[in-house]
Formats: C-alpha cells, structure tokens, sequence
C-alpha cells in the first residue's frame, strides 16, 4: 500500500477514505511517471478541532482548513511555473504526511454541489501535488497545478473543481 491511513475521526471509516486515499495518490503519481510501489505517504483522517491545532502549531492559522501536507523534503521548484524535480528512490521512501479535516471536506463539498468522494479525491490529488513540489503561492505556479490536478482528476472520473 502507498498510502498509511490512521483514521481519529470514525466518520472517515464509513466514507472509505483508505480507499479514496490509495487510489488519488496512486493516480497522482502514475500521472507523474512515479511508481507507488517506491513510495509512501501517511495520511490522518482527523477533524475540524484536530485540524485547526495543526494548522496553528504548522501555519500559525488558529482555523480548520480542509487538507494539510508536509513533505518530506524540499521539492519545489526555483523558476515560476517550472515542473518540479521528481525525487528519486532511495532507502527512504517517505514522500510525507497529509491530514484532511472530516467537517470541513463535508461543508465544502455540499457547497460546491459536489460527491463528499469526489472532493475529498481531489483533495488527496492537490495534496500529494504539493508532497511532490507543487504549490500555488505563484500565479504560474498555481496554473501548472490546477491544470496538473485537473488532468489527474479527469482520468479518475472526476470532473473539474475549476
């Protein structure tokens, strides 16, 4: 398996998000020429509370936010809207952590009229991108990524979040 998935908040049990983990993570790195059986990604399916806790100890924003990641490494690139370096395997395989927030990912996809499956994958998706180097700070940056998600996501059944 790519993906460890610990599960705090039961609710994420009952949406399969083991399953909508592997599968986003496994499309992002197939689409990126990576093979998922070099790697591995820890993902923690938490809450609103848990969520806001890391992302002020991490951001220094005291407020639930739908998905964090943290990458092993340094992997973005230096140029605006350059593709960044894919790592290369090696003895260690951790390519990072991602949590994502059960309320939150519930609340936007209801209100972007959308599957809580559908969301929460392309979530997985944008924070697998940023495990690898993308980001979206920059606005070439951010087109790259979209346009990266985008394409990932069409090949999963997905349709556009844009």
């Amino acid at each position: 398996m790519l993906c460890d998935v610990v599960i705090e908040d039961d609710r994420w049990q009952a949406a399969g998000l083991e399953h909508l983990a592997e599968r986003a993570a496994r499309a992002t790195l197939e689409h990126l020429s990576l093979d998922p059986e070099a790697w591995e990604i820890s993902v923690l399916g938490c809450d609103d509370a848990r969520i806001a806790a890391l992302n002020e100890d991490f951001r220094d924003k005291p407020q639930p936010t739908n998905v964090l990641s943290w990458p092993s490494e340094e992997r973005g690139a230096e140029k605006a809207g350059a593709r960044p370096g894919l790592p290369v395997s090696g003895p260690d395989p951790e390519l990072g952590d991602i949590a994502i927030a059960w309320e939150t990912c519930l609340r936007e996809a209801a209100e972007g009229d959308k599957s809580l499956a559908d969301h929460v994958t392309h979530l997985i998706v944008h924070a697998v991108l940023h495990l690898l180097g993308y980001d979206h700070l920059r606005d070439q940056d951010a087109t790259l990524m979209e346009t990266t998600e985008v394409e990932i996501l069409g090949k999963l059944g997905v349709s556009d979040p844009y």
